[in-house]
């Protein structure tokens, strides 16, 4: 396993079009830009950003729309990179649209940070725009670690929300930031006062220097799930899990 590139981001064993990731049948993972709103420390993506093709063309994303059709299990689309919202509202609805006009497209997820790192991105005409264009299929997937992330979000979550726009929050566990059971807590409750579902709370994934630098123990982890579920209902209590390489599933922690 490269621990630069752990999920084979870089090269493929199938042909698949350039900007175009498929880990599980039901999903696939278009690139839109290498570009960001900020430099996570703990990016996934962090050693493959500018090396990795992107749909930056209306060949490309031509490209990746036919796949698509020519997998009919393809029901999700994930709309990411990069940010997909350091694109300008016309590029955003020019992806969008491509794949809600099919019929097998159940999802399209818009993968942002822009909430917290640029709250102001999230207007109300693209929230308008999303909701036109996107004909009932279109999530927002917010990537949120503290509760001071969530609340800084709020008022742009609304604006989808508004509009009809799901958002649901994906964090990661990280040492020294939201790895105790009261930090973690404080967040899910200021995701759910946001109106944002808290949906995923990652371990590191297993890149080059994040697990030594933020990884937390899994015993701890397991007890900031527990500490949470027992305080917390259901609606505001995300699965937490780890993203293996070769993994058919997100495995949640209790299998592990």
């Amino acid at each position: 396993m490269n621990s630069r590139d752990p999920f084979g981001e870089l090269s493929s064993h199938r042909a698949l079009p350039p900007g175009l990731k498929q880990r599980f049948p039901d999903r696939v993972l278009v690139m839109t830009t290498d570009r960001c709103f900020c430099a996570c420390p703990h990016c996934t993506r962090k050693f493959i950003l500018g090396k990795s093709p992107v749909v930056d063309s209306s060949a490309r994303l031509a490209a990746c729309v036919d796949y698509v059709k020519r997998h009919p299990k393809v029901r999700d689309v994930l709309l990411s990179g990069g940010d997909v919202l350091t694109l300008s509202d016309a590029k955003v609805a020019k992806f969008v649209e491509a794949f809600v006009k099919l019929d097998q497209i159940e999802v399209v997820r818009i993968c942002t940070r822009a909430p917290v790192s640029n709250p102001a991105r999230i207007t109300a005409h693209l929230a308008r725009l999303l909701r036109r264009v996107g004909r009932g299929k279109v999530w927002a997937n917010v990537h949120i670690n503290t509760a001071e992330e969530a609340r800084l979000a709020r008022e742009a979550a609304a604006r989808l929300v508004d509009c009809g726009i799901p958002v649901s929050s994906q964090t990661v566990l990280l040492r020294g930031v939201n790895d105790t059971p009261r930090k973690m807590l404080s967040l899910l409750r200021a995701l759910s006062a946001a109106r944002i579902r808290p949906y995923y709370v990652f371990q590191c994934d297993p890149v080059e220097g994040l697990v030594e630098r933020f990884g937390v123990p899994l015993a701890r982890a397991k007890k900031i799930e527990a500490y949470c579920a027992e305080r917390i209902g259901g609606l505001a209590l995300p699965r937490f899990v780890a993203d293996l390489p070769g993994a058919r599933r997100k495995t949640p922690l209790d299998l592990l």
